[in-house]
């Protein structure tokens, strides 16, 4: 915990690389949606109930292509609400969010700028902060999980290049989503757990996995108890009980605040769908009617009949949108057909596999006792020492990789494959704490600057920064080290390669396809 709790000036280097990233994103999607033109998806496209002014038109040249697929089903809740049932399929933090800030900050531009317009340029300039802030606490949470300045930055460095890049810029909820994820397990690492439970429990309202993170809360009290049992002589009976009854009650309290916003939710869909009183369709304006009437779509209390799902014996309209409408579940994707969308996630299963293999090689032991014993490391003469082993192989590291693995293994199994890609590089760590562990491992630009760092720091009488932080460092954006390894790609090693050709290739693609309604992760 020391490594972080001095003032630290390298976090400013983060935030430069996060903002240049995403500016270089909005400029981009507008030059690729210009010179593109839109693919005819068959994708949810609703019609637009106000005459577009110069202004708007202006801004869906400008924006226009971060409005795509999903972000039109945000864009539509945060303007009309719930209105059709699959809608439910997205959760409201996010569109809610994004209303607020159309509302109260974009207030003064409501008579240039239609409400749709100004709900987009709330979305985009949202995601850009939440982005740019996921990034800066990424490197706060590397530093206090792996013990190492310099391999967090390179972890928050290779966020701000995330293969999910897109999704943090377009009107998705993916950068909430990371930021509210990594806020809740830094503040769990600091021993805040009911901080960490409050934004867990907001992370749930943005996105359905969010629920998973659950499992943070109930480990972080199983590994307190493992080791409360742990320490000292024996502890006597009635002092056992005390100290079990106190492990439920906080484990049933935080973990009923993370599941609480599904719930709400789900019993807010019943209310829409399954109540006698549920609204009809007087309230709908007429274009909305006839999309419904032309796709499909169903409204609530359509005819009087009540959807299938109200009658279930837990009514979840959420597993039932996605049954019926997206058709996920377990190997329904496994089709000859989608073998290219295989493809697009083989990198990121792969890096996930990887980064799962490496950790259970390196803690065997530890791994098969879930992490609940304390952890001895050899000191430099083979004695035990308590001192905990930094980097990747870090024991802190141990439920990131259950977590991410756990993610992975679903999203291969049960999702649209695609999907992976963004599913894992918004909800997890791990993929950029591994990718820059092999980047600082493997690559000899890396350790010839690492020497220089250390033979700095032993010249120097008053050193001012952490000896861990690479001296180009503090240049500026334009020393940037992701940015050193591509200006010397033709030395750079074969892995340090193909690590960065597929966060760039993923970054720049998916801005071309994306932003032109093709489909991408």
């Amino acid at each position: 915990m020391k490594l972080m709790n001095r003032r630290d000036p390298y976090v400013l280097q983060v935030i430069q690389f996060a903002v240049c990233c995403r500016a270089l994103t909005l400029v981009l999607q507008a030059i690729f949606n210009f010179l593109i033109p839109d693919h005819a998806a068959d994708a949810f496209s609703p019609p637009r109930l106000a005459k577009p002014s110069l202004w708007d038109q202006w801004l869906e040249w400008l924006l226009g292509g971060l409005s795509r697929w999903d972000a039109e089903h945000f864009l539509f809740i945060a303007e009309h609400g719930y209105l059709y049932e699959h809608n439910f399929a997205f959760f409201p933090v996010y569109p809610l969010s994004v209303r607020v800030v159309a509302e109260v900050t974009m207030w003064p531009l409501q008579g240039l700028l239609c409400l749709r317009s100004r709900l987009l340029l709330s979305a985009v300039l949202l995601n850009a902060v939440f982005s740019v802030l996921a990034a800066a606490v990424l490197y706060d949470l590397g530093g206090v999980v792996l013990q190492s300045r310099r391999m967090a930055f390179f972890s928050a460095a290779l966020f701000c290049l995330t293969p999910a890049n897109v999704f943090m810029t377009a009107a998705y909820s993916e950068s909430m989503f990371a930021f509210l994820v990594f806020a809740a397990t830094l503040q769990l690492e600091k021993g805040r757990s009911w901080a960490s439970g409050l934004l867990f429990s907001l992370a749930a309202g943005v996105r359905s996995n969010g629920v998973v993170n659950a499992g943070f809360l109930i480990y972080s009290q199983s590994k307190d108890l493992a080791f409360q049992l742990q320490a000292g002589p024996v502890m006597k009976l009635p002092h056992v009980w005390r100290q079990l009854l106190r492990f439920a009650a906080s484990v049933f309290l935080l973990s009923s605040g993370v599941f609480f916003p599904f719930a709400l939710f789900q019993f807010y869909a019943y209310l829409r769908f399954c109540s006698p009183e549920a609204s009809s369709e007087h309230a709908v304006p007429r274009p909305l009617l006839q999309l419904a009437a032309d796709k499909g779509y169903r409204l609530a209390a359509m005819n009087g009949v009540k959807p299938a799902w109200c009658f279930q014996e837990l009514p979840l309209a959420y597993s039932y949108i996605q049954d019926v409408y997206w058709n996920v579940g377990f190997l329904r994707y496994f089709e000859p057909k989608q073998i290219p969308n295989f493809l697009l996630a083989a990198p990121v299963t792969v890096l996930g596999s990887w980064a799962t293999w490496f950790y259970l090689t390196a803690n065997p032991q530890y791994c098969l006792m879930l992490g609940l014993v304390r952890r001895k490391n050899k000191g430099g003469k083979g004695k035990d020492t308590d001192k905990p082993e930094d980097g990747f192989r870090s024991s802190s590291v141990f439920v990131y990789v259950v977590h991410a693995t756990a993610l992975l293994a679903f999203g291969i199994l049960c999702m649209h494959v695609q999907v992976t890609t963004r599913f894992l590089g918004s909800s997890s760590p791990v993929l950029y704490w591994f990718c820059a562990h092999l980047l600082l491992q493997y690559e000899p630009l890396l350790w010839k600057e690492g020497a220089a760092i250390q033979t700095e720091a032993s010249l120097s009488e008053k050193p001012t920064v952490d000896s861990s932080v690479p001296g180009f460092f503090r240049k500026g954006i334009s020393e940037n080290p992701i940015l050193k390894l591509l200006l010397n790609w033709r030395i750079s090693s074969p892995l340090t390669k193909c690590i960065l050709g597929y966060f760039l290739s993923y970054w720049l693609l998916g801005l071309i396809l994306h932003c032109n309604f093709l489909p991408w992760t």
